[in-house]
């Protein structure tokens, strides 16, 4: 890959740096270190993802770090006082905040390369279809990316509650963040016929946003609009925003103003602010870590939001989230604690209370009963969302059908979350794997499992899975290879003693299937 900006040229492929006509001289690890926060530039990078990444876990001393990140700086003709182009957020890390333009190389996209050749145009929806990208922060303030992410995260919540609308999930729709890339390519990949973009820029107590909606098949504007508000009337810009877009692509249809349920904001602004906060951090950093200083940032900012506004019901949906990483994932005392999942349990409820048509409050409290066992409850729950909003999809929603003995619907459920979704997390094709092995046809349960356990090598989850899979295919090496992976990541895991406690199939023969092939694969029983 070739990154441009200002006048330099990094290119990762050869592991040259240029200035005009002119090379540059780094030292590897500087090379390394800049091409790794170049590649990662939407977020904050952490004096641990560097060392992960640019020094492969091993023992770096500040002196170092601080010599090499110096290094980087002077290489593209910035210093630690300027900080033009890569800044230091205290306590946190660093990022790139210049302009960058991508160019794929020729080696790239060669003909000869099979790998290099584009993926099929996705088909277009039989419905008007829209992808909303991540709107540009251009507040000057890298600290602000949280506010523009919330708020288009907002307008693609609110579009999608029409049903005359296919609206890409927010997680494929962000893969472009921070890259300029050719809208008509954006529509191909994700099987889309319009496309949103736009920017955000905050200052003091005002706002303005820009949105212009762009047809992805032919790169023609279709509408434009600009919108200077104060911070406290930016839910009515989304709802104008909203309703521009969906006048154009449903001028035909009269219903939709009945069917609209907006998001019911908070009646304090701070609140909200808070809210995205945590958001910014569920999204960017604890999904892909689960390490608990992330899940702890989260949840604290989130009881400040609710604090202050003790009627937000989507505050009180991913607190509840939080508890039930704590209570899942092995980061601290809640792992697998009744008490845990009763917090979770309570925070959910609270959540439906406050907003009974609020799906994703609906969606959460239904993982959460699935956890305890309440199948029929946990599948109504999901059930409602949809209702709610028929473009509502969530990967969760497989994994509850897998526990309630439905694996057919579940892996039909999965298959329509992946066209939402074409940028689905890792998690989504390991769900769809058990939902095959489940209905006991392990050859096809293996390749969306090893999809996962590629992209998430630290989830644990995919290996016990996929060493289960294996094992009953009569695969036994490369199945025990698996349990030995799960026992990398789990010291402590055992079939009954973590496994057995964390499935809650509502079919006892279900969960025995299941453990009979993690003996088979050499998992220990307790």
């Amino acid at each position: 890959m070739l990154y441009l900006f200002e006048d330099f040229a990094l290119d990762t492929e050869r592991r040259e740096l240029r200035r005009g006509d002119a090379a540059i001289a780094v030292q590897p690890k500087i090379f390394d270190l800049l091409a790794y926060v170049i590649e990662n530039r939407q977020r904050v990078v952490s004096r641990d993802d560097l060392i992960a990444q640019v020094w492969d876990g091993r023992i770096v001393s500040e002196s170092a770090l601080a010599r090499c990140i110096n290094g980087a700086r002077s290489a593209i003709g910035d210093s630690g006082e300027a900080q033009r182009l890569i800044k230091t957020l205290p306590s946190k890390g660093l990022r790139f905040v210049g302009v960058v333009r991508e160019e794929r190389q020729p080696s790239e996209v060669g003909e000869a390369d099979p790998k290099s050749e584009k993926p099929a145009p996705m088909p277009l929806p039989d419905k008007p279809s829209i992808a909303v990208l991540a709107f540009t922060n251009i507040s000057g303030d890298p600290d602000q990316g949280y506010f523009s992410d919330g708020i288009t995260e907002d307008i693609i919540t609110g579009l999608s509650r029409f049903s005359e609308l296919f609206v890409i999930a927010r997680n494929s729709s962000f893969q472009y963040k921070g890259k300029s890339p050719d809208i008509r390519q954006v529509g191909r990949e994700l099987g889309v016929r319009y496309v949103l973009e736009g920017s955000i820029r905050r200052a003091g107590d005002r706002v303005r946003i820009s949105a212009q909606l762009v047809d992805a098949v032919t790169g023609a504007h279709r509408w434009a609009e600009r919108y200077d508000r104060e911070l406290k009337d930016v839910f009515a810009v989304q709802d104008e925003v909203s309703r521009a877009i969906v006048a154009i692509l449903v001028a035909h249809v009269n219903k939709a103003e009945v069917e609209r349920t907006l998001l019911k904001p908070p009646a304090t602004w701070q609140a909200y602010d808070f809210f995205m906060r945590a958001s910014d951090v569920h999204s960017s950093k604890w999904l892909s870590s689960y390490d608990a200083a992330d899940v702890y940032e989260a949840r604290q900012l989130l009881e400040r939001s609710i604090a202050l506004d003790p009627h937000y019901a989507r505050a009180y949906v991913m607190l509840s989230q939080t508890h039930v990483v704590a209570w899942a994932q092995p980061m601290d005392d809640d792992h697998l604690s009744p008490a845990a999942l009763e917090r979770a349990h309570r925070l959910a409820r609270k959540a439906v209370q406050l907003d009974p048509n609020l799906p994703i409050a609906h969606a959460h409290l239904g993982h959460v009963l699935t956890f305890q066992g309440q199948h029929e409850q946990s599948v109504a729950e999901f059930e409602k969302a949809v209702t709610l909003n028929p473009n509502f999809t969530d990967w969760r929603f497989g994994a509850t059908l897998n526990r309630a003995g439905q694996p057919a619907r579940a892996a039909q459920v999965i298959e329509t979350h992946m066209r939402y979704d074409p940028y689905y997390p890792p998690v989504t094709s390991a769900i769809l794997g058990h939902a095959r092995y489940l209905l006991k046809e392990y050859s096809q349960a293996v390749p969306p499992m090893r999809e996962c356990t590629s992209r998430a090598p630290n989830f644990r989850l995919g290996h016990v899975w996929l060493a289960a899979a294996l094992a009953q295919l009569g695969q036994l090496d490369e199945a025990r290879a698996e349990a030995a992976e799960v026992l990398r990541i789990d010291p402590k895991y055992t079939i009954d003693g973590t496994q057995r406690r964390y499935s809650h199939f509502k079919h006892p023969e279900d969960a025995e299937h299941l453990f009979d092939g993690l003996r088979k694969a050499g998992l220990p029983e307790r």
